[in-house]
């Protein structure tokens, strides 16, 4: 494979029909994990792969993608998709020091941004549309609804086009922000964030009970029906990984069947890209009655096979927990008032699944349930990080949240948009 211009690296060639995928193609010098990176940024533009291609010889990378949007109203940035695609993929230059001089992540600057308005359904998941079609992530949240109705929302976010220090980019977010919030809105400011920011990184601890529900890497048979139902309901979700290491004399086949849902790829890239296993050779199957092939060719990052017992085992075991929850969700009490809790697991760069936020409110919205109060933070559990949302709900919507029937409801309802389903 030979060199190419930096532009040339990413090549988006968009659909000729309505309802025809477009073709992402990467070819740049390699590096572990460079897959699930862009696996995630496609899952944050909204994008759906509907399949796909991986090749590298060591050096060098090909990947072809085909995707479309998520939703046919979703408004998709091209340009801007491409550049942040560009801005994950190693430059020709350092090609031959990849393995030996790992690049050191840039500290990206979080910034402050602070509004207070009269408050409404459906009103932070039409914020927060607004920051992710501004490309605007999401660090951490607090949100918190005083008993005159009104809403103090604090969003600490990092911008992806690194330009919220201008002012041109300042004026556009609170444009974009104002035009959404109407006359409801009282003050709204942008700043960069202070040291509050690190007090609100960290959530109140968790129950006992309720953090052994969210992170317990094993399920009950009642929890795993609950948990993993796939999206016809008729049929719990059937993740099979095997392991082969007799069709190739340098790489172990690895080989997944599973249902598909939103970020599937990402959720399998990710766990390999956190044990530093390098993907040699990859076919991502179109969906087939609901289900997903992957056949993976891989190493470790040494350029060995994974020929040891336990290592397989314990790779397997983390692959299928991935595939059949990727997300965790449930319902509790937090004192008098009832409380959405989701955790997903964080990337060991300390990167989270994206557009969580945003299909959460989105659900909120679409059952009519009001959010009086929302915080995202950090948690440690079972050896990982995760990172948790949780939201107290107003008691006056549609469902009688004291039933559990009516709980269940809400917890298929979200875990659905979630899943993509």
């Amino acid at each position: 494979m030979g060199m190419t211009e930096s532009d040339d690296a990413v090549v988006i060639q968009k659909g000729k029909k309505a309802g025809e995928p477009h073709v992402i193609t990467v070819n740049c010098p390699d590096k572990t994990g460079l897959g699930c990176d862009i696996c995630r940024i496609i899952l944050d533009f909204g994008l759906y792969i509907t399949k796909g291609d991986v090749t590298t010889d060591g050096l060098w990378c090909y990947v072809v993608l085909w995707v479309v949007p998520h939703s046919n109203s979703l408004v998709i940035r091209w340009s801007n998709l491409k550049n942040q695609l560009l801005s994950v993929c190693p430059s020709c230059s350092s090609s031959f020091l990849l393995n030996l001089m790992p690049p050191r992540p840039r500290s990206t600057p979080v910034y402050l941004l602070k509004f207070f308005c009269l408050d409404r359904k459906g009103l932070l998941h039409d914020v927060t549309q607004v920051l992710c079609e501004l490309e605007l992530t999401i660090q951490t949240v607090k949100v918190t609804t005083t008993p005159d109705g009104r809403v103090l929302d604090l969003f600490f976010i990092t911008d992806n086009k690194d330009l919220l220090q201008t002012k041109g980019r300042q004026d556009e977010t609170l444009e974009q922000l104002h035009s959404v919030l109407g006359e409801s809105c009282i003050s709204c400011e942008l700043q960069l964030a202070g040291p509050e920011y690190e007090c609100h990184q960290n959530i109140p601890s968790l129950s006992p009970t309720v953090a052994e529900e969210l992170f317990r890497s094993e399920l009950s048979d009642e929890e795993a029906r609950t948990q993993a139902l796939s999206p016809d309901m008729t049929k719990l979700k059937n993740s099979i990984v095997t392991v082969d290491n007799s069709l190739s004399p340098t790489h172990t086949l690895l080989q997944i069947c599973c249902v598909d849902h939103k970020g599937l790829l990402y959720d399998v890239l990710r766990p390999l890209k956190d044990r530093d296993i390098k993907i040699c050779y990859g076919r991502f199957s179109p969906q087939s009655q609901g289900y997903r092939d992957l056949d993976l060719f891989i190493q470790l990052i040494d350029g060995k096979k994974i020929v040891d017992p336990d290592k397989q085992r314990i790779l397997c075991s983390r692959l299928r927990a991935e595939m059949l929850h990727p997300l965790r969700v449930t319902i509790t009490n937090r004192g008098p008032d009832t409380e959405l809790l989701v955790a997903n697991p964080v990337e060991l760069s300390g990167k989270g699944r994206p557009r969580v936020f945003y299909d959460v409110t989105l659900s909120l919205k679409m059952l009519g349930i009001c959010i009086f109060s929302a915080e995202i933070g950090r948690y440690s559990a079972c050896d990982r990080e995760w990172e948790v949302y949780r939201f107290l709900l107003d008691e006056n919507c549609p469902f009688q949240l004291s039933n559990n029937g009516a709980r269940s409801q809400v917890v298929d309802r979200v875990r659905r948009i979630l899943m993509g389903w």
